[in-house]
């Protein structure tokens, strides 16, 4: 059933999700293509990979299906120069920018020994420099909206060393985000933009989890939507009542009223992987 035009809280909103070619950013974009959103869908994959579906241009089509406006971009968040045109182009199409979804991730879970400084620089430009650089970009279009957001796909900081042994360089880039976002949601309050983080209280069935840990964790997880029933809940939170913080999917939808998560179980008969 079509939505109502008044409940469409995003329609003819402008939302830039980078790594938006598959995973949780797809799941978030057709989720705001529902409500009537300008998407710009943000990546480096343009063809589909032998062992991996999507591309921005699959992720297109769906989100026009779906009711939405869309820009498809080749980008690669590591390089200044293409998002800047990434920028100017959504502004050119769309006339601004009001959520600025920072998804794409690099991942590499390896030891100090085993990794290479190449692969080191790597997780720390996909992940934490291009929150910094892409919230740089869009921050005088964010400045015009009126309900502008900033949304990191991150963890919590937890110093236990379970979560930093073994994972150091990945753990530094994705708490590097966090920090952004708590000084960010600081420095743009005066603009009335917020700025927060969210994670997943489970595994989420993704490409990353596919390719890095197989099938039975794919089945131990949960589907990519319901971090996108979550991401929803905070871009369409109004001004900065929800700004600074480091939340969980299952935080977010209970706080919402929502407590019924089993609909997003991958395999119901299987016990669920949680970080926590």
């Amino acid at each position: 059933m079509a939505k109502d035009r008044n409940e469409m809280k995003l329609k003819n909103k402008t939302i830039i999700i980078t790594g938006a070619s598959r995973g949780i950013g797809r799941a978030i974009a057709l989720k705001c293509a529902r409500d009537g959103a300008n998407i710009v869908i943000a990546s480096k994959t343009t063809e589909k990979h032998p062992k991996l579906e999507g591309s921005i241009y699959t992720v297109a089509e769906e989100v026009e299906a779906a009711g939405g406006n869309v820009l498809p971009i080749q980008v690669d968040v590591r390089d200044e120069a293409q998002i800047e045109v990434m920028v100017s182009k959504t502004v050119e199409k769309f006339g601004g920018v009001d959520v600025l979804i920072n998804n794409a991730g690099a991942i590499h879970l390896a030891s100090l020994e085993t990794t290479p400084m190449k692969r080191y620089d790597l997780v720390q430009s996909v992940n934490a420099r291009a929150v910094f650089l892409c919230a740089q970009k869009t921050l005088p279009y964010l400045k015009k909206s009126k309900n502008a957001h900033i949304l990191n796909m991150s963890p919590p900081i937890n110093f236990e060393t379970k979560w930093l042994k073994q994972n150091l360089a990945y753990m530094i880039s994705k708490y590097g985000m966090t920090i952004c976002t708590i000084g960010l949601s600081s420095e743009l309050n005066q603009y009335g933009i917020a700025v927060n983080s969210l994670w997943p209280r489970t595994s989420i069935a993704t490409a990353a989890i596919q390719v890095h840990f197989g099938e039975e964790m794919m089945k131990q997880s949960r589907t990519p939507e319901i971090m996108a029933e979550a991401a929803y809940e905070m871009i369409t939170t109004t001004g900065c009542q929800l700004t600074g913080k480091t939340l969980f999917d299952e935080d977010v939808l209970r706080d919402r009223g929502r407590t019924d998560f089993s609909k997003y179980a991958v395999d119901p008969t299987k016990e669920l992987l949680i970080f926590s």
